[in-house]
């Protein structure tokens, strides 16, 4: 598949994979779902058809504000990047992805093209997807952690297996995280764990081509090197873009669940909402679809919800927040079509070259701030990271 400036190569094996990943969605929704909660279809669809469509319209709504809250991640990682810009960035991303086979690769390829029309450097956006996509999978990780803490603190009756599970989950996330952290924080925690790495891994990385040259060692101190510039000055914005998009999810979930019958207390809800966003991160079907729904009706049903309501639940949340992200894909589409392009800088070149009418639906864009004479102006684009040391 070609778009303009890029090309992704959509193989056959790829394809069988993605319709295999929908059989299996379809196969988990359709069948093992009503298996698992002891219900049936026709339960579930009794329940469903007790929604109003005013409250599933405001559902929606609530919705959309979630994915404007997610817009201050991108504008954070993306300096210049306006927040009308970036909604319509990130429906177009997630339209592609979870349309298309190949999805992951097409999403980024289509985020690359529009950031590129934009007027951004090829190696803003690439920093930018590669500091967006790092603090995705952390807040997804520290989800279920925070989930069973919560639960550990206010559930003495927890079964014990269950109860170890929670602590053993709870240190590894936790670990996962830290050693990010870590990474951050300090040179030699990265040089240390890129020599792990390359340590643990150097049997899979014997089968390398031959053109691969780059450690881990030395890969883990490039991410560290572009990451840290954008981080350092964007992590509360991308943080609190996190904090606000889950926060309105959940709260979007926590109404979903009224709407269908489930009366359960809101850490047990926490806990079944943060598996499913965790889950929604695993490869073996388009964005966890089937895998996400199975797994969050189990937990809600094991915690004594109604096994009809609890997945009449858990299919409109991902109606709302899933499936309709393609058709608002549409219109993302439609916007980017009409919103003035701005040639991007030529090749070699780090700067940001976007005047006042690339800006945004308000009219910004990024903007280059004179220097002084015989100084290059300075950019809102990160500056390149120094070369690994050898």
């Amino acid at each position: 598949m070609r778009l303009p400036g890029t090309t992704v190569e959509v193989r056959g094996r790829q394809v069988a994979q993605f319709v295999a990943g929908i059989a299996l969605a379809a196969a988990l929704i359709g069948w093992m779902l009503p298996a698992f909660a002891q219900t049936s279809w026709g339960d579930i669809w009794a329940v469903l058809r007790e929604v109003p469509p005013h409250h599933a319209l405001g559902l929606q709504v609530l919705m959309v504000a979630g994915l404007y809250g997610y817009t201050f991640v991108l504008t954070g990682s993306l300096p210049g990047l306006t927040h009308g810009r970036a909604l319509v960035l990130n429906l177009c991303g997630s339209s592609v992805s979870k349309l298309l086979p190949a999805g992951g690769a097409l999403g980024l390829a289509a985020t690359y093209t529009i950031c590129r029309s934009w007027g951004f450097t090829r190696r803003a956006v690439s920093t930018s997807a590669l500091v967006s996509g790092v603090w995705n999978v952390l807040t997804r990780i520290l989800l279920p952690v925070v989930a069973i803490l919560v639960l550990l603190a206010g559930a003495e009756d927890l079964p014990r297996t269950l109860t170890d599970l929670a602590t053993a989950g709870a240190a590894t996330g936790s670990a996962l995280v830290a050693a990010f952290v870590g990474m951050m924080v300090s040179e030699r925690v990265a040089q240390a764990i890129g020599r792990g790495l390359d340590r643990a891994l150097r049997p899979l990385l014997r089968r390398r081509p031959a053109t691969a040259s780059m450690s881990l060692e030395e890969l883990v101190r490039d991410l560290r090197a572009r990451v840290v510039v954008v981080v350092r000055d964007a992590w509360w914005s991308m943080s609190l873009g996190m904090l606000v998009f889950f926060g309105l999810y959940y709260v979007l979930f926590v109404l979903v669940m009224e709407q269908t019958g489930v009366d359960l207390p809101l850490d047990e809800l926490f806990a079944a909402y943060a598996i499913g966003r965790l889950l929604t991160a695993v490869g073996v079907t388009p964005g966890g679809i089937g895998v996400t729904e199975t797994a969050t009706v189990v937990a809600l049903v094991g915690w004594g919800a109604d096994p009809a309501g609890a997945s009449a639940g858990v299919i409109l949340f991902s109606l709302v927040t899933y499936l309709m992200e393609i058709p608002l894909g549409a219109v993302g589409w439609l916007l980017w079509s009409l919103s003035t392009k701005t040639p991007p800088p030529e090749a070699g070149s780090d700067e940001v070259v976007v005047s006042r009418r690339a800006g945004g639906p308000d009219g910004r864009g990024p903007r280059r701030r004179a220097g002084r004479p015989g100084r290059p102006a300075r950019t809102d684009a990160p500056s390149p990271a120094p070369p690994p040391r050898r």
